[in-house]
């Protein structure tokens, strides 16, 4: 017998959660599966809309400026503009004081831990601090069990970039913690809970003790950068401390995975998802599905009947009267390819392709790579269609980075094509079951 449900999402990271909340805003019965764990935690925490054009403009100042002369079939020209900014405003809604930057359609000026400036339209309100728009001289601080970050090669990076500040980097020892392989929750627990530490001063509480050996640094600077291991659930309580302690305020330095940032995000999406009632289902794939004829004339006469999931052997029948695809492209296996094509592996929907596997890639390693944009296409109720330009199936969106038409690593705007589309698809999905 088929498990039931109004609206059927497949996908945990950001689009997946984002459509799944969109729909139950539409009060119907919402099912969120998850396969693996979400992308979430390997995600820098920022919300980017637009950090640069298609053609390579930018920095861009105001990424809403460069919305209306997108490309046909990008994600954003599929939704609109208007559509962008009611994701937008949906996030903050969920994010609340969490995250910074809802007070303006303007870029921000984000400091990364590569020394490399990078433009987001929303920002957890730990980095705050140390947006390159503020001329404070900065302090960035580094330690030698976590070579990811290198502080003072960080600082002269941005010296190099011009930022509009001072910033020097230093690499101490973390009090506490003494191997180079500990994880960095590790880290955040331990000035979560403020944990005794021995400096070799007699013993202390960790707050304290890493507040001293930054103090003994300070040359001035009214502001000091870590990386992003200031505490998971008590991040804010920990913040604050050390800005007390220290007289200066302080700040998270985004960086790659695992990214704390990234999981905190995860927790506060999948903590709405339960306030909401969506029904979270992980670590079962979706293997196939069943479609059948609507009954009705017309392009979009075929429809989803039901998805088998894979549970312990058992394909399972879940059934859902929508469903929005939220797999994730290329990296994420949503898209994938062999020797003869480039697919959509679930419901086999179209992905544009050329033949020949030379043209998927440009010869500059750093050039204008086709694959960079392969994915489904949509029509601009993200609805995936074929070779011939027809719906796919009537009951199916897509959302994320499952889409085609945008390279979101050269746009920087991965997080903001995974929220619009994520908002918009369950939130036609869920219109749709309401009728």
């Amino acid at each position: 017998m088929a498990i039931t449900d109004d609206v059927f999402v497949i996908g945990g990271g950001l689009a997946g959660a984002t459509a799944a909340l969109a729909a139950a805003e539409r009060g119907v019965q919402v099912r969120l599966l998850s396969y693996k764990q979400s992308t979430l935690r390997h995600a820098s925490g920022l919300i980017d809309v637009l950090g640069y054009a298609p053609d390579g403009q930018g920095p861009l100042a105001d990424p809403f400026d460069a919305l209306e002369s997108l490309p046909v079939g990008h994600p954003y020209e599929r939704v609109g503009g208007d559509s962008v900014r009611e994701a937008l405003l949906f996030f903050d809604a969920i994010a609340g004081d969490t995250y910074a930057g809802e007070h303006t359609d303007a870029n921000a000026l984000v400091p990364t831990s590569s020394g490399a400036i990078k433009p987001t339209a929303r920002y957890p309100a730990g980095v705050a601090p140390g947006v390159a728009s503020d001329p404070s001289d900065a302090l960035l601080v580094g330690f030698e069990t976590l070579p990811e970050f290198d502080a003072p090669l960080a600082a002269a990076h941005l010296e190099d970039t011009g930022a509009p500040f001072e910033a020097r980097g230093v690499t101490l020892s973390f009090p506490g913690i003494r191997r180079d392989d500990a994880k960095v929750t590790r880290y955040a627990h331990l000035l979560d809970r403020d944990e005794a530490v021995d400096i070799g001063r007699g013993e202390t509480f960790a707050r304290a003790a890493l507040a001293a050996i930054v103090r003994d640094q300070l040359e001035g600077e009214s502001r000091v950068g870590f990386p992003p291991i200031l505490g998971d659930d008590n991040h804010a309580t920990v913040r604050r401390d050390l800005e007390e302690r220290l007289g200066v305020d302080v700040f998270e330095v985004p960086s790659g995975p695992p990214s704390l940032p990234g999981m905190r995000l995860e927790d506060r999406l999948y903590d709405a998802l339960e306030d909401a009632g969506v029904r979270v289902t992980t670590g079962v794939p979706v293997v196939d599905y069943e479609g059948v004829e609507s009954g009705r004339s017309g392009s979009n006469s075929r429809r989803i009947e039901h998805v088998l999931v894979d549970r312990k052997g058992q394909d399972v029948p879940y059934r859902a009267d929508e469903y929005v695809l939220a797999t994730g492209g290329l990296v994420g296996k949503g898209v994938r390819s062999d020797r003869e094509r480039v697919f959509e592996p679930i419901f086999d929907c179209h992905v544009e392709a050329s033949p020949d596997r030379y043209d998927w890639f440009d010869g500059d390693a750093f050039g204008d790579h086709p694959f960079a944009r392969f994915g489904v296409t949509v029509d601009r109720e993200l609805r995936p269609l074929d070779a011939e330009g027809d719906l796919e199936f009537a009951n199916l969106r897509a959302a994320g980075a499952v889409l085609s038409g945008y390279d979101f690593a050269a746009e920087k705007s991965g997080s903001g094509v995974s929220l619009a589309t994520g908002f918009v698809a369950g939130d036609r999905a869920g219109s749709e079951v309401r009728g």
